[in-house]
């Protein structure tokens, strides 16, 4: 029998990890899915870890590991993935925002066939209006990196072994696994599915936080921001030009030579475009140092006794 693995990144989620494991096995069971839940505490400040140790003392389908520290949830991702044993796995949130039902369809998909199942939005929930406004640039931004449309893809989809493997072994620390599964390729199809809203909690997204999260994958994905370097130092050219011919025209036409004013407007526009031209340079000089050290993508500090994947320790 097939083994579906569903990993559940978790941070701060205390109230939410023992609801999510009985829903999912309740689900898993009556459907005679052999399965098993890994969750991945990502360096929680509360008793998420504690939680998934009481969660899998009463099931043996539960697993659970907890990181030294908060490494990101793309970190928490790439450490499920890691541990997982099954033929195919299932990436989700631990809140049961992504609603379970659709895991049915997923698996149906890969029986078919599918290699990759994305799971995409048709609706996004209750949210705030500066939050839906943050997401929506977000998407909008990194639709236009990437060249893939990101506007209702999520991180909740289904992934054959061969996928899972084929992402394990990308050498690359600073990953974006929502991009990477299109980057991938393989068989692909899709499911649709409406965010719901949380049992438990508050969400950990701000629109600070999802700014940051747009910048790291952004550059971790795309060179594009480094090609509007060269289009703002093309921009700057284009003024100095201008600025040339004007101080020319009125030079040979006998008028006084103006524009003061003109001259430090251009100065200041100049001086924005370089410092904006060398802090995007200084991020990806960043990135590939950090690159270039080899540090792991996260450490594991604690597993529960049932882990029997290839994560432990450092990923």
């Amino acid at each position: 029998m097939a083994l579906l693995s569903i990993v559940l990144p978790s941070y701060n989620e205390e109230q939410n990890i023992a609801n999510t494991a009985k829903v999912l096995s309740e689900m898993m069971e009556q459907e005679q899915i052999d399965y098993e839940l890994i969750f991945v505490s990502d360096g929680s400040k509360d008793n998420t870890y504690q939680e998934i140790l009481k969660a899998a003392a009463d099931n043996p389908h539960v697993k659970g590991a907890e990181f030294s520290r908060n490494f990101g949830k793309e970190a928490g991702i790439f450490a499920g993935l890691s541990l997982a044993l099954g033929d195919a796995v299932v990436v989700m949130d631990c809140d049961l925002q992504h609603p379970p039902q659709v895991i049915l369809e997923m698996w149906k998909l890969w029986q078919e066939g599918y290699e990759v199942v994305e799971g995409i939005k048709t609706s996004r929930g209750k949210e705030s209006i500066a939050h839906k406004m943050s997401a929506g640039l977000f998407y909008k931004i990194m639709s236009k990196l990437i060249k893939m449309d990101m506007n209702a893809s999520s991180d909740y989809k289904l992934l054959d072994r061969k996928v899972v493997d084929v992402l394990l072994e990308l050498p690359e620390k600073n990953t974006f696994f929502r991009a990477l599964t299109f980057w991938a390729g393989f068989r692909t199809t899709t499911v649709e599915y409406e965010v719901q809203e949380r049992m438990y909690g508050q969400s950990k997204w701000s629109v600070i936080s999802l700014m940051k999260y747009a910048i790291t994958n952004a550059t971790s994905f795309s060179t594009l921001p480094l090609q509007l370097v060269t289009v703002m130092g093309m921009v700057s050219i284009l003024f100095s030009i201008i600025l040339a011919v004007q101080t020319m025209f009125k030079y040979l036409t006998g008028n006084a030579v103006e524009g003061f004013t003109t001259v430090i407007l251009l100065v200041l526009i100049i001086g924005g475009f370089i410092m904006l031209s060398l802090g995007i340079i200084g991020h990806y000089i960043a990135r590939i140092y950090e690159e270039v050290k080899g540090r792991p993508r996260y450490i594991i500090s604690k597993v529960t006794d049932n882990v029997m994947g290839n994560a432990i320790g450092r990923g």
